[in-house]
Protein backbone atom coordinates (compact mmCIF):
# COMPACT_ATOMS: atom_id res chain seq x y z
CA UNK A 1 0.00 0.00 0.00
CA UNK A 2 2.60 2.74 0.72
CA UNK A 3 4.45 1.39 -2.56
CA UNK A 4 0.88 2.55 -4.08
CA UNK A 5 0.68 5.58 -2.42
CA UNK A 6 3.93 6.70 -3.25
CA UNK A 7 3.66 6.52 -6.98
CA UNK A 8 -0.06 7.53 -6.98
CA UNK A 9 1.60 10.96 -5.48
CA UNK A 10 5.10 11.03 -7.42
CA UNK A 11 6.80 10.94 -11.07
CA UNK A 12 10.62 10.05 -10.82
CA UNK A 13 12.62 10.79 -13.08
CA UNK A 14 16.18 10.89 -13.89
CA UNK A 15 17.37 14.62 -13.29
CA UNK A 16 19.83 15.82 -15.63
CA UNK A 17 21.60 18.26 -13.44
CA UNK A 18 22.03 15.60 -10.44
CA UNK A 19 23.17 11.79 -10.32
CA UNK A 20 19.97 11.34 -8.36
CA UNK A 21 16.24 10.77 -8.89
CA UNK A 22 14.24 13.39 -8.13
CA UNK A 23 10.61 13.56 -6.67
CA UNK A 24 7.89 15.55 -8.47
CA UNK A 25 5.04 16.96 -6.63
CA UNK A 26 1.57 15.74 -7.81
CA UNK A 27 0.64 18.92 -8.37
CA UNK A 28 3.22 19.62 -11.18
CA UNK A 29 4.55 22.64 -9.42
CA UNK A 30 5.82 22.29 -6.11
CA UNK A 31 8.96 22.39 -5.33
CA UNK A 32 10.21 22.63 -9.00
CA UNK A 33 11.59 26.04 -8.65
CA UNK A 34 13.43 27.51 -6.01
CA UNK A 35 11.20 28.58 -3.35
CA UNK A 36 11.01 31.98 -2.37
CA UNK A 37 9.52 33.85 0.58
CA UNK A 38 10.47 34.56 4.34
CA UNK A 39 11.47 33.50 7.51
CA UNK A 40 10.71 34.69 11.01
CA UNK A 41 14.06 33.43 12.75
CA UNK A 42 16.75 35.15 11.98
CA UNK A 43 15.22 38.36 13.12
CA UNK A 44 12.31 37.23 15.64
CA UNK A 45 13.82 33.59 16.83
CA UNK A 46 11.41 32.82 19.35
CA UNK A 47 9.54 36.05 20.13
CA UNK A 48 6.56 34.99 17.38
CA UNK A 49 3.33 36.02 17.42
CA UNK A 50 0.30 35.43 15.38
CA UNK A 51 0.36 39.55 14.68
CA UNK A 52 3.93 39.78 13.31
CA UNK A 53 3.00 37.13 10.88
CA UNK A 54 -0.37 38.70 9.34
CA UNK A 55 1.47 41.95 9.54
CA UNK A 56 4.51 40.56 7.12
CA UNK A 57 2.11 39.02 4.97
CA UNK A 58 0.47 42.39 4.31
CA UNK A 59 4.14 44.18 4.06
CA UNK A 60 4.87 41.38 1.45
CA UNK A 61 2.86 42.70 -0.59
CA UNK A 62 2.47 46.41 0.37
CA UNK A 63 6.73 46.19 -0.38
CA UNK A 64 5.95 44.67 -3.92
CA UNK A 65 7.75 41.55 -2.72
CA UNK A 66 5.15 39.45 -3.59
CA UNK A 67 4.95 40.31 -7.24
CA UNK A 68 8.49 39.92 -7.37
CA UNK A 69 7.98 36.27 -6.84
CA UNK A 70 7.77 35.70 -2.88
CA UNK A 71 5.16 33.75 -1.68
CA UNK A 72 5.70 32.04 1.45
CA UNK A 73 5.29 33.15 4.96
CA UNK A 74 6.93 30.25 7.15
CA UNK A 75 6.93 29.92 11.07
CA UNK A 76 9.57 29.26 12.31
CA UNK A 77 10.50 27.18 15.49
CA UNK A 78 9.00 27.94 18.61
CA UNK A 79 5.47 28.16 17.61
CA UNK A 80 3.94 25.08 19.78
CA UNK A 81 3.61 24.71 23.91
CA UNK A 82 6.83 24.11 25.40
CA UNK A 83 4.96 22.46 28.59
CA UNK A 84 2.21 20.41 27.36
CA UNK A 85 3.31 19.82 23.70
CA UNK A 86 1.21 17.46 22.53
CA UNK A 87 -2.71 16.38 23.17
CA UNK A 88 -2.75 13.39 25.15
CA UNK A 89 -5.18 11.87 23.33
CA UNK A 90 -4.64 12.76 19.54
CA UNK A 91 -0.79 13.32 19.98
CA UNK A 92 -1.16 16.46 18.00
CA UNK A 93 1.40 19.17 18.84
CA UNK A 94 -0.50 21.78 20.67
CA UNK A 95 0.05 25.58 19.60
CA UNK A 96 1.32 27.96 22.08
CA UNK A 97 -2.54 29.87 22.48
CA UNK A 98 -0.54 32.95 23.98
CA UNK A 99 1.58 33.31 20.73
CA UNK A 100 -1.49 31.91 18.51
CA UNK A 101 -5.12 32.42 20.19
CA UNK A 102 -6.71 31.47 17.43
CA UNK A 103 -4.64 28.69 16.24
CA UNK A 104 -1.77 27.93 13.20
CA UNK A 105 -5.03 26.95 11.24
CA UNK A 106 -6.39 30.86 11.54
CA UNK A 107 -3.11 32.03 10.62
CA UNK A 108 -3.06 30.59 7.68
CA UNK A 109 -6.49 30.83 6.08
CA UNK A 110 -5.67 34.61 6.43
CA UNK A 111 -2.92 34.41 4.50
CA UNK A 112 -3.88 32.39 1.98
CA UNK A 113 -6.98 35.02 1.64
CA UNK A 114 -3.97 37.07 0.41
CA UNK A 115 -2.88 34.72 -2.21
CA UNK A 116 0.19 34.12 0.17
CA UNK A 117 1.49 30.76 1.33
CA UNK A 118 2.31 29.31 4.67
CA UNK A 119 5.00 27.14 6.08
CA UNK A 120 5.64 25.20 9.79
CA UNK A 121 9.06 23.78 11.15
CA UNK A 122 9.64 20.82 13.23
CA UNK A 123 12.54 18.59 13.89
CA UNK A 124 13.85 15.09 13.06
CA UNK A 125 14.11 14.55 16.49
CA UNK A 126 12.93 14.68 20.00
CA UNK A 127 13.12 18.09 20.63
CA UNK A 128 13.32 20.97 17.72
CA UNK A 129 16.69 23.38 18.52
CA UNK A 130 14.71 25.64 20.77
CA UNK A 131 13.24 22.77 22.89
CA UNK A 132 9.77 21.92 22.16
CA UNK A 133 7.98 18.87 20.42
CA UNK A 134 9.86 17.31 17.56
CA UNK A 135 8.41 15.12 15.29
CA UNK A 136 10.33 11.93 15.41
CA UNK A 137 7.78 9.04 15.99
CA UNK A 138 5.14 11.10 15.46
CA UNK A 139 5.61 11.74 11.48
CA UNK A 140 2.12 10.81 10.66
CA UNK A 141 0.35 12.53 13.24
CA UNK A 142 2.07 15.38 12.73
CA UNK A 143 2.17 15.76 8.42
CA UNK A 144 -1.58 15.03 8.84
CA UNK A 145 -1.97 17.74 11.56
CA UNK A 146 0.26 20.40 9.32
CA UNK A 147 -2.15 18.96 6.08
CA UNK A 148 -5.19 20.16 8.19
CA UNK A 149 -4.22 23.38 9.50
CA UNK A 150 -3.53 24.47 5.33
CA UNK A 151 0.17 24.18 5.75
CA UNK A 152 2.23 24.57 2.32
CA UNK A 153 5.62 23.95 3.33
CA UNK A 154 7.38 22.42 6.08
CA UNK A 155 11.11 22.96 7.67
CA UNK A 156 12.36 20.22 9.22
CA UNK A 157 15.34 20.57 10.96
CA UNK A 158 17.40 18.32 12.35
CA UNK A 159 18.75 18.61 16.71
CA UNK A 160 17.96 16.43 19.20
CA UNK A 161 18.57 13.08 17.63
CA UNK A 162 18.72 10.20 19.90
CA UNK A 163 22.20 8.08 20.13
CA UNK A 164 20.22 4.95 18.66
CA UNK A 165 19.27 7.18 16.14
CA UNK A 166 23.01 8.14 15.66
CA UNK A 167 24.63 7.53 11.99
CA UNK A 168 27.14 4.57 11.68
CA UNK A 169 29.56 6.83 9.60
CA UNK A 170 28.52 10.65 10.88
CA UNK A 171 29.37 12.95 7.90
CA UNK A 172 29.55 16.91 8.71
CA UNK A 173 30.89 19.03 5.83
CA UNK A 174 32.54 21.36 8.00
CA UNK A 175 34.53 18.31 9.47
CA UNK A 176 34.78 16.01 6.48
CA UNK A 177 37.23 13.82 7.74
CA UNK A 178 36.38 12.94 11.25
CA UNK A 179 34.42 9.60 10.93
CA UNK A 180 35.03 8.37 7.21
CA UNK A 181 32.87 5.84 5.54
CA UNK A 182 34.27 2.82 3.49
CA UNK A 183 34.85 4.18 0.20
CA UNK A 184 31.91 2.68 -1.54
CA UNK A 185 29.33 3.53 1.52
CA UNK A 186 25.84 4.46 0.11
CA UNK A 187 24.60 7.70 2.79
CA UNK A 188 21.23 6.88 1.57
CA UNK A 189 21.60 3.83 3.94
CA UNK A 190 22.17 6.46 6.61
CA UNK A 191 19.98 6.51 9.94
CA UNK A 192 19.72 10.83 9.00
CA UNK A 193 17.76 9.68 5.08
CA UNK A 194 16.00 7.30 7.32
CA UNK A 195 14.35 10.03 9.52
CA UNK A 196 14.06 12.36 6.52
CA UNK A 197 12.25 9.63 4.25
CA UNK A 198 9.82 9.08 7.13
CA UNK A 199 8.65 12.40 6.98
CA UNK A 200 8.39 12.39 3.42
CA UNK A 201 6.37 9.33 3.42
CA UNK A 202 4.08 10.69 6.12
CA UNK A 203 3.55 13.88 3.48
CA UNK A 204 3.04 12.02 0.43
CA UNK A 205 -0.27 9.99 2.29
CA UNK A 206 -1.93 13.72 3.07
CA UNK A 207 -3.96 15.01 0.48
CA UNK A 208 -2.36 18.22 0.57
CA UNK A 209 0.96 18.93 -1.36
CA UNK A 210 3.53 20.67 0.92
CA UNK A 211 6.86 21.60 0.31
CA UNK A 212 9.73 19.25 1.81
CA UNK A 213 12.50 21.55 2.79
CA UNK A 214 15.57 18.76 4.39
CA UNK A 215 17.54 21.46 7.02
CA UNK A 216 19.91 18.47 7.81
CA UNK A 217 23.21 20.99 7.46
CA UNK A 218 24.68 19.10 4.89
CA UNK A 219 25.00 16.26 7.03
CA UNK A 220 25.24 12.56 5.68
CA UNK A 221 26.23 13.71 2.50
CA UNK A 222 22.21 14.52 1.74
CA UNK A 223 23.05 16.12 -1.58
CA UNK A 224 23.57 12.76 -2.67
CA UNK A 225 19.86 11.16 -1.39
CA UNK A 226 18.37 14.67 -0.49
CA UNK A 227 16.80 15.06 -4.26
CA UNK A 228 14.53 11.84 -3.86
CA UNK A 229 13.29 13.01 0.04
CA UNK A 230 12.65 16.53 -0.21
CA UNK A 231 12.75 19.78 -3.15
CA UNK A 232 15.38 21.30 -1.02
CA UNK A 233 18.14 20.41 1.69
CA UNK A 234 20.35 22.36 3.55
CA UNK A 235 24.24 21.73 2.90
CA UNK A 236 25.89 23.76 5.22
CA UNK A 237 25.53 24.67 9.17
CA UNK A 238 23.30 27.51 9.71
CA UNK A 239 24.02 30.86 8.51
CA UNK A 240 24.77 34.63 10.35
CA UNK A 241 25.22 38.35 8.62
CA UNK A 242 28.79 38.06 8.08
CA UNK A 243 31.38 38.17 4.83
CA UNK A 244 33.42 35.41 6.42
CA UNK A 245 34.51 33.07 9.44
CA UNK A 246 32.14 31.59 12.00
CA UNK A 247 31.08 31.63 15.77
CA UNK A 248 33.11 29.36 17.97
CA UNK A 249 31.06 26.14 18.39
CA UNK A 250 31.20 26.22 14.56
CA UNK A 251 27.77 26.35 13.79
CA UNK A 252 26.81 29.39 12.66
CA UNK A 253 28.89 30.83 9.44
CA UNK A 254 29.87 33.80 7.16
CA UNK A 255 28.79 33.70 3.66
CA UNK A 256 32.12 32.34 2.18
CA UNK A 257 32.59 29.26 4.15
CA UNK A 258 29.44 28.88 2.18
CA UNK A 259 30.02 29.68 -0.93
CA UNK A 260 33.26 27.63 -0.84
CA UNK A 261 31.07 24.20 0.18
CA UNK A 262 28.35 25.17 -2.70
CA UNK A 263 31.41 24.93 -5.14
CA UNK A 264 31.61 21.66 -4.39
CA UNK A 265 28.23 20.21 -4.89
CA UNK A 266 26.98 22.38 -7.40
CA UNK A 267 25.79 19.81 -9.27
CA UNK A 268 23.12 18.30 -7.69
CA UNK A 269 20.92 21.01 -7.86
CA UNK A 270 18.60 20.61 -10.56
CA UNK A 271 14.47 20.86 -11.38
CA UNK A 272 12.51 19.60 -8.64
CA UNK A 273 15.70 19.53 -6.02
CA UNK A 274 18.26 22.25 -4.86
CA UNK A 275 21.12 22.65 -2.55
CA UNK A 276 19.96 25.32 0.10
CA UNK A 277 22.60 27.51 1.48
CA UNK A 278 20.01 28.77 4.58
CA UNK A 279 17.56 31.76 4.51
CA UNK A 280 18.90 35.13 2.68
CA UNK A 281 20.53 37.19 5.53
CA UNK A 282 20.46 40.87 3.21
CA UNK A 283 19.78 43.59 5.11
CA UNK A 284 20.56 42.28 8.22
CA UNK A 285 23.46 42.77 10.99
CA UNK A 286 26.46 45.38 9.48
CA UNK A 287 27.15 43.82 6.09
CA UNK A 288 27.81 46.46 3.51
CA UNK A 289 26.04 46.84 0.83
CA UNK A 290 28.20 44.88 -1.59
CA UNK A 291 28.26 42.42 0.59
CA UNK A 292 24.99 42.19 0.38
CA UNK A 293 24.47 42.36 -3.32
CA UNK A 294 26.74 39.41 -2.99
CA UNK A 295 24.75 37.50 -1.10
CA UNK A 296 21.75 37.93 -3.10
CA UNK A 297 23.26 37.80 -6.26
CA UNK A 298 25.49 34.37 -5.23
CA UNK A 299 22.10 32.75 -3.95
CA UNK A 300 20.31 33.29 -6.95
CA UNK A 301 23.25 32.11 -9.20
CA UNK A 302 23.08 29.47 -6.98
CA UNK A 303 19.57 28.65 -7.76
CA UNK A 304 19.00 27.97 -3.80
CA UNK A 305 15.80 28.78 -2.08
CA UNK A 306 15.42 32.80 -1.24
CA UNK A 307 13.79 32.89 2.02
CA UNK A 308 13.77 36.56 3.07
CA UNK A 309 15.09 36.68 6.95
CA UNK A 310 14.93 40.79 7.26
CA UNK A 311 12.33 42.52 9.38
CA UNK A 312 9.63 43.34 7.41
CA UNK A 313 7.18 45.01 9.56
CA UNK A 314 9.22 47.01 12.25
CA UNK A 315 8.18 50.44 12.09
CA UNK A 316 11.07 51.75 14.26
CA UNK A 317 13.85 50.23 11.52
CA UNK A 318 12.22 50.08 8.37
CA UNK A 319 13.93 48.18 5.49
CA UNK A 320 15.91 50.42 3.65
CA UNK A 321 15.14 51.05 -0.13
CA UNK A 322 18.24 50.00 -1.44
CA UNK A 323 18.26 46.56 0.70
CA UNK A 324 14.66 46.27 -0.51
CA UNK A 325 15.82 47.04 -4.89
CA UNK A 326 18.47 44.25 -4.05
CA UNK A 327 15.50 41.83 -2.99
CA UNK A 328 13.92 42.81 -6.02
CA UNK A 329 16.28 42.44 -8.74
CA UNK A 330 14.21 41.05 -11.66
CA UNK A 331 16.97 39.98 -13.89
CA UNK A 332 18.65 38.49 -10.82
CA UNK A 333 15.34 36.24 -9.76
CA UNK A 334 14.69 35.65 -12.76
CA UNK A 335 17.92 33.38 -13.19
CA UNK A 336 17.34 31.75 -9.97
CA UNK A 337 13.71 31.13 -11.01
CA UNK A 338 14.22 29.85 -14.96
CA UNK A 339 11.77 27.22 -16.25
CA UNK A 340 13.98 25.50 -18.48
CA UNK A 341 17.08 25.89 -17.23
CA UNK A 342 17.24 24.12 -13.20
CA UNK A 343 21.20 23.70 -13.04
CA UNK A 344 22.85 26.09 -10.28
CA UNK A 345 25.99 28.41 -12.03
CA UNK A 346 28.77 26.10 -11.34
CA UNK A 347 32.46 27.28 -10.86
CA UNK A 348 34.87 27.94 -13.59
CA UNK A 349 37.97 29.43 -11.70
CA UNK A 350 39.30 30.46 -8.44
CA UNK A 351 41.47 33.65 -8.25
CA UNK A 352 42.70 32.66 -4.58
CA UNK A 353 43.68 29.56 -2.22
CA UNK A 354 40.09 27.71 -2.81
CA UNK A 355 39.20 27.95 0.60
CA UNK A 356 36.51 29.74 3.19
CA UNK A 357 38.39 32.81 2.99
CA UNK A 358 38.67 33.15 -0.87
CA UNK A 359 36.17 30.30 -2.36
CA UNK A 360 35.64 29.96 -6.36
CA UNK A 361 35.29 33.66 -7.88
CA UNK A 362 34.19 33.17 -11.63
CA UNK A 363 30.93 30.78 -12.27
CA UNK A 364 29.11 30.43 -15.01
CA UNK A 365 25.26 29.21 -15.74
CA UNK A 366 22.81 29.04 -18.21
CA UNK A 367 19.25 30.75 -18.46
CA UNK A 368 17.05 31.39 -21.61
CA UNK A 369 18.04 35.00 -22.01
CA UNK A 370 21.60 33.85 -22.17
CA UNK A 371 24.93 32.90 -20.55
CA UNK A 372 25.63 34.44 -17.09
CA UNK A 373 28.76 35.28 -15.40
CA UNK A 374 28.73 36.10 -11.50
CA UNK A 375 32.17 37.52 -10.58
CA UNK A 376 32.85 37.75 -6.72
CA UNK A 377 35.56 40.05 -5.04
CA UNK A 378 36.99 38.37 -2.10
CA UNK A 379 39.37 40.70 -1.15
CA UNK A 380 39.39 43.96 0.63
CA UNK A 381 40.33 46.32 -2.61
CA UNK A 382 38.77 47.15 -6.14
CA UNK A 383 39.64 44.54 -8.49
CA UNK A 384 39.92 43.86 -12.21
CA UNK A 385 38.09 40.89 -12.79
CA UNK A 386 38.19 39.24 -15.95
CA UNK A 387 37.08 35.95 -18.06
CA UNK A 388 37.89 34.85 -21.35
CA UNK A 389 35.43 33.59 -23.66
CA UNK A 390 36.90 30.20 -23.95
CA UNK A 391 37.23 29.66 -20.40
CA UNK A 392 34.14 28.91 -20.37
CA UNK A 393 32.02 26.04 -22.23
CA UNK A 394 29.05 27.82 -22.13
CA UNK A 395 30.60 31.15 -23.83
CA UNK A 396 32.17 29.19 -26.59
CA UNK A 397 29.10 27.52 -27.46
CA UNK A 398 27.76 30.65 -27.76
CA UNK A 399 30.23 32.78 -29.70
CA UNK A 400 30.68 29.72 -31.99
CA UNK A 401 28.46 31.28 -34.52
CA UNK A 402 31.04 34.52 -35.20
CA UNK A 403 30.43 37.92 -34.84
CA UNK A 404 29.80 40.22 -31.19
CA UNK A 405 27.73 39.23 -27.71
CA UNK A 406 26.02 41.91 -25.87
CA UNK A 407 27.32 42.04 -22.24
CA UNK A 408 24.82 43.07 -19.96
CA UNK A 409 24.55 44.39 -16.52
CA UNK A 410 21.88 42.62 -14.37
CA UNK A 411 22.34 45.03 -11.65
CA UNK A 412 21.69 48.30 -13.41
CA UNK A 413 19.71 46.74 -16.12
CA UNK A 414 21.82 48.03 -18.98
CA UNK A 415 24.19 46.94 -21.84
CA UNK A 416 27.53 47.69 -20.98
CA UNK A 417 29.69 46.15 -24.00
CA UNK A 418 30.36 43.53 -26.38
CA UNK A 419 32.81 40.46 -26.77
CA UNK A 420 33.83 38.72 -29.30
CA UNK A 421 34.72 34.69 -29.30
CA UNK A 422 38.59 35.82 -29.08
CA UNK A 423 37.87 38.78 -26.22
CA UNK A 424 37.72 39.05 -22.77
CA UNK A 425 35.02 40.01 -20.18
CA UNK A 426 36.44 42.64 -17.86
CA UNK A 427 34.61 44.54 -15.15
CA UNK A 428 36.03 46.61 -12.08
CA UNK A 429 34.21 45.02 -8.83
CA UNK A 430 34.29 46.35 -5.83
CA UNK A 431 35.28 44.66 -2.57
CA UNK A 432 33.22 42.44 -1.67
CA UNK A 433 30.74 42.96 -4.31
CA UNK A 434 29.90 40.55 -6.88
CA UNK A 435 29.46 41.83 -10.76
CA UNK A 436 26.29 39.91 -12.75
CA UNK A 437 26.06 40.20 -16.57
CA UNK A 438 24.54 38.36 -18.89
CA UNK A 439 25.96 37.52 -22.31
CA UNK A 440 23.59 36.88 -25.53
CA UNK A 441 23.99 36.83 -28.81
CA UNK A 442 23.33 40.46 -30.71
CA UNK A 443 19.92 40.82 -31.22
CA UNK A 444 18.64 38.20 -29.22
Amino acid sequence: MARCRLLASLVLYAALSSPAAALVSKDGITGRLPAMGWNSWNEYACNINEDIFLKIGQRIIDLGLKDAGYEYVNIDDCWSDKSKRRDPKTKEIIPDTTKFPRGISYVASKLHSLGLKVGIYSDAGTNTCGGYAGSLGYEGIDAATFSKWGIDYLKYDNCDVPSSWADQYEYMPQYPGAHPAPANYDYATSNTAKRYNTMREALLRQNRTMQYSLCAWGHAHVERWGNNTGHSWRGWGDIRPTWDGSDAPGWNWGLMPILDQAAKVWNYTGFWGRSDWDMLEVGNGNLTIEENRSHFALWCALRSPLIIGARLADAKAPIKQEVLDILKNGELIAFNQDNVYGASARPIKWDGKADRVHPASYWVGRSVKGVHLFMVNTYGDTRKMEVRVDEAQELKELAAGGGSLVVHDMWSGKDIGTVTGKGVVSIDVKSHDTAAVRISAVGA
